[in-house]
């Protein structure tokens, strides 16, 4: 008759994967706070942060290169859903020494006279160009900002953009009339995970019991004891041990509440007695 196999026949089991959220990051969108509370609440599932170009339109979520993204609207929603997070102020970027310092704000018509540089990754939504166009356009924002420090013109961009492209021969000021920019949430249409609904609600600045993810799935779990650690399905003597100790609490917490009506008296119950 066969031997049992010893722990060294068995085969080895592969390690548990833990999922990892791919979150995808347009230029100058800062999620820390966001990634604080998800580090916080889900601190088993890692949080990939990638960083991708304006000029993306939203392709790395599309074809599932990443979970979701961070993005800067308008894109193609074919395919996407899309909920709208912030608008950002635009400002231009101009020299130091540039007049438009001395500023406080400015306003399109007072861009006018300027060489205005409109690069190709420029996401703004201009009803009409301010100011005078370049002879050619910049291929992204870095390019148009290092042409603004040579003195070749100004841009116009968000303001987080603006900080992200900060050197110190350069300033910004707001433009008052001047298109924002608007920065959304992006995930695959129809693909509303357990993850992607956690991050959802981290945006939208729902506390942890009011979520609908999975660290409130969890916390259902321990709450009403459904499912061991792992989420899997409890066996039967298990159950019947959680019978047995929610009868076991039952008991107790009348006792307790019997106790209390015939022992210590509350201040109500003194005042009554008081006033018989």
């Amino acid at each position: 008759m066969p031997s049992d196999p010893t722990p060294a026949d068995q085969p080895t089991p592969e390690p548990a994967t833990t999922p990892t959220f791919r979150l995808a990051i347009a230029p100058g969108v800062t999620p820390a706070k966001w990634v604080g509370v998800w580090r916080d609440r889900l601190a088993d599932v890692p949080l990939e942060l990638v960083q991708v170009e304006v000029l993306d339109r939203g392709a790395v979520v599309r074809d599932r290169t990443v979970d979701a993204g961070l993005l800067r609207l308008p894109l193609d929603r074919e395919g996407l859903s899309v909920i709208l997070l912030y608008t950002e102020i635009p400002v231009v970027v101009v020299p130091k020494e540039h007049v438009v310092a001395a500023f406080d704000q400015v306003s399109v018509e007072e861009l006018a006279d300027e060489t205005v540089l409109h690069p190709l990754d420029d996401f703004l939504e201009w009803e009409a160009l301010p100011g005078t166009p370049a002879v050619e356009r910049p291929a992204t924002t870095a390019a148009a900002i290092e042409l603004v420090a040579a003195g070749v013109g100004v841009v116009v961009v968000p303001q987080s953009v603006a900080r992200l492209h900060h050197r110190k021969d350069l300033t910004y000021r707001p433009v008052s009339d001047g298109p924002e920019s608007r920065i959304g949430f992006v995930w695959p249409e129809g693909e509303t995970t357990d993850l992607v609904e956690e991050f959802i609600g981290i945006v939208r600045g729902r506390t942890a019991n009011s979520s609908r993810g999975r660290a409130a799935q969890q916390d259902a779990q321990k709450a009403t004891g459904s499912g061991d650690q792992q989420g899997k399905p409890r066996t039967k003597a298990q159950e019947k041990a959680a019978a047995v100790r929610r009868e076991t609490d039952r008991k107790a917490a009348a006792a307790r509440k019997a106790g209390s009506r015939g022992g210590k008296l509350t201040g109500k119950r003194l005042g009554k007695r008081g006033n018989r």
